[in-house]
């Protein structure tokens, strides 16, 4: 088969928090399935990927924690990252915005667009807090959508309807940082003038038949109201600064500069592999196929306003080939909620279960044309019956028998009868439409093909009976598990992209010199595994979850969200007394990088120092906690909390108006017992 050129990006995760599995559903497996194909065709991928780092929440988040915008994104880069590596996402390279080239690269194109004559600088109402002395852009300001009338949105998207809002739209305004009223005034910004784009992004769009339809409506819709000039700088201090002499405390939008870092991570690529201009294959030969994986309320910045930028610096940038968006992740029928911590976070989700659990279970709901939702018991369903009893059993039983009967060895086929070669036939046209489904985006209906081999396979073994021929007919027992060591084989393979670890382990019950990740897809079929080949040391692939785990997740995910309170079973007199309580005075208080609530104290116990990690960030600065007097437990069991021991726990009040802390309210010095 012809080798193809495919640059493929998924969406650069915002480094304000953790991945949750919506995340993942909606992007990052679909597009890490699709790429894994790709390879297997022999095809020339590159995979590309980083993190978003500028951008008001970052700078939210600093504020309120009272750290600097890059301690926050430091963090959540290595906990972002870290997801990836464990969920098996196989990016060719990584980055980061704010790596020194994306600066670069961003205000080039800047500057090249305004040379260009298609950014112009304006005048805009933005609003502006009184009493925080600042304007107030995007995530600094909540109010009601003008669209759906939803509570509590921010100002530069509807969570609820996925409306692109600007603040001033907002119902009933205020600061999120105190709380007031803002007002309107004037401001000096830069403008993309998309207008100047409208018919180059119709006949462009239009052309694009193989798209999603979806897509292609939402961006013609976009383009039949009139496309507007946006404003692509911001008053802030955290971003790319405006390239323009004498401009201060502005900075790009990062919905400009964010979509460059997909070129900036090309860039580092070819220079960390020793050959600097070998990006410009990827993004300026039309041979290349760009292809973009995001959740919908990305569409309008890949499928419009990035390629209104390429466009417009006119350096022969190739457009997108394909934008395959998918819908929304929803949780338990309702919408994932970061804030009101309604969601499976990935990195919590890996601690408990394997990542190819998740991997094969996001395939099978992936939201493509529609909305679906995670189900904690249609988890554990899927699981258990789909890859415990049916791909799982049919391995391990094809296995154990081969080692049972024929000393762990692949025998020799005799004559093939014909449900034999139908069955194997049956699977090998399989592989083939799993391709063209993977080729085209469908990654669910692929996935159930590819368990369609697996009950095929049981379904042949059963009908065999090979636990009665291997005592009557052992030329034709050989016979059946041949075929059925090739169709073990077959499923290693068409498996491979969608749960890597899994296939590899499925392979390794095999001594072979032929690694799975460099077989040709749907090419090297005919013997895949060859007659004579040995058996390694064979185990259950997958292990079944229980009620009691999934009633566990359920519970935590209510817990969590503050839906339903936590039991706490009563404790007797004497167990209580096991818990030493103290006064104790703080030395020294700061804040935990990447945390909004925890704090790192050092106490002064009276019998010497303890350190102490306490949730109460949100309520009490450091300095405002230093030389307090305050009751700590003082004998509990040192344990790590992201990354920092504690050995002990701060007492304190929690309410609806917040944390409050337990204090002596007569004179007391540090040691001295409460009871």
């Amino acid at each position: 088969m012809l080798a193809a050129r495919f640059l493929v990006t998924a969406a650069l995760p915002y480094a304000n928090g953790p991945l949750h599995v919506g995340h993942i559903a909606g992007v990052y497996l679909p597009a890490d399935i699709y790429v894994r194909y790709k390879r297997l065709r022999g095809d020339d991928v590159l995979f590309i990927c980083g993190t978003d780092e500028y951008g008001t929440p970052i700078e939210v988040t600093a504020r309120q924690r009272g750290v600097s915008p890059q301690e926050v994104v430091d963090y959540y880069y290595r906990v972002i990252k870290e997801s990836f590596d464990r969920l098996e996402i196989s990016f060719d390279y990584f980055s980061r915005t704010t790596h020194e080239q994306h600066t670069l690269d961003s205000q080039e194109f800047f500057t090249k667009l305004l040379g260009n004559g298609y950014i112009y600088r304006g005048v805009q109402q933005q609003l502006y807090c009184d009493s925080c002395g600042r304007f107030l852009v995007d995530r600094y300001v909540e109010g009601v959508c003008p669209r759906c009338g939803a509570a509590e949105q921010r100002g530069n998207q509807c969570e609820e309807c996925s409306a692109i809002l600007d603040p001033n739209e907002l119902v009933d305004p205020r600061c999120v940082l105190c709380g007031s009223t803002p007002r309107p005034r004037e401001t000096e910004h830069w403008f993309l003038r998309l207008s100047a784009f409208e018919d180059r992004l119709r006949e462009w769009l239009e052309k694009n038949k193989h798209w999603k339809s979806n897509v292609v409506k939402f961006c013609l819709n976009w383009i039949e109201q009139g496309l507007v000039d946006r404003a692509i700088t911001r008053d802030m201090e955290w971003g790319v600064p405006v390239p323009i002499p004498g401009v201060r405390g502005k900075v790009l939008y990062v919905w400009f500069d964010a979509p460059i870092g997909y070129i900036t991570a090309t860039k580092e690529w070819a220079l960390e592999r020793g050959d600097p201009s070998a990006w410009e294959r990827y993004w300026k030969d039309p041979e290349t196929r760009l292809v973009h994986f995001l959740a919908k309320d990305n569409i309008p910045f890949h499928a419009i306003i990035f390629p209104s930028m390429l466009m417009g610096v006119g350096e022969g940038y190739v457009l997108p080939w394909n934008i395959p968006a998918n819908e929304y992740l929803n949780l338990e029928g309702r919408h994932i909620s970061t804030s009101r911590n309604w969601a499976i976070w990935v990195h919590d989700f890996l601690e408990r279960f394997p990542a190819d659990y998740l991997r094969y279970y996001l395939a099978a709901i992936c939201p493509e044309t529609r909305d679906s939702s995670f189900s904690w018991r249609d988890f554990q369903e899927k699981i258990n019956n789909e890859l415990a009893d049916v791909l799982g059993n049919f391995v391990h039983r094809t296995c154990v028998f081969t080692h049972q009967f024929f000393g762990g060895v692949v025998p020799e086929p005799g004559t093939m009868d014909e449900e034999s070669l139908t069955t194997i036939g049956d699977a090998k046209k399989s592989v083939s439409s799993i391709g063209d489904d993977i080729e085209n985006f469908r990654i669910k209906k692929a996935l159930r093909q590819v368990m369609q081999i697996a009950k095929l396979a049981n379904k042949y073994f059963n009908m065999k009976k090979p636990w009665e021929t291997v005592k009557v007919d052992r030329a034709g027992c050989a016979t059946t598990l041949y075929v059925c060591h090739q169709l073990v084989g077959i499923l290693a393979h068409v498996l491979y992209p969608f749960m890597p670890s899994s296939a590899k382990k499925i392979w390794g019950f095999y001594k072979t010199d032929k690694k799975l990740e460099e077989l040709r897809w749907g090419e090297e079929l005919d013997r895949i595994i060859v007659p004579g080949t040995k058996l390694g040391k064979v185990f259950p692939l997958f292990e079944k979850i229980d009620d009691a785990a999934v009633e566990r997740e359920i519970k935590n995910l209510r817990v969590l969200s503050g839906e339903e309170a936590e039991e706490h079973k009563p404790i007797t007199v004497d167990e209580f007394s096991k818990i030493e309580m103290r006064v104790a005075r703080v030395e020294k208080a700061e804040r935990i990088p990447g945390s909004e609530k925890l704090l790192k104290l050092v106490l002064d116990v009276g019998r010497g120092k303890k350190q102490v990690v306490a949730g109460i960030g949100k309520d009490y600065s450091p300095e405002h906690l230093e030389n307090r007097l305050l009751v700590v437990v003082t004998n509990l069991k040192p344990a790590k909390i992201m990354g920092v021991v504690s050995e002990g726990m701060v007492l304190a009040i929690e309410s609806s108006e917040g944390v409050s802390l337990i204090v002596p309210d007569k004179k007391a010095v540090p040691g001295d017992k409460v009871s």
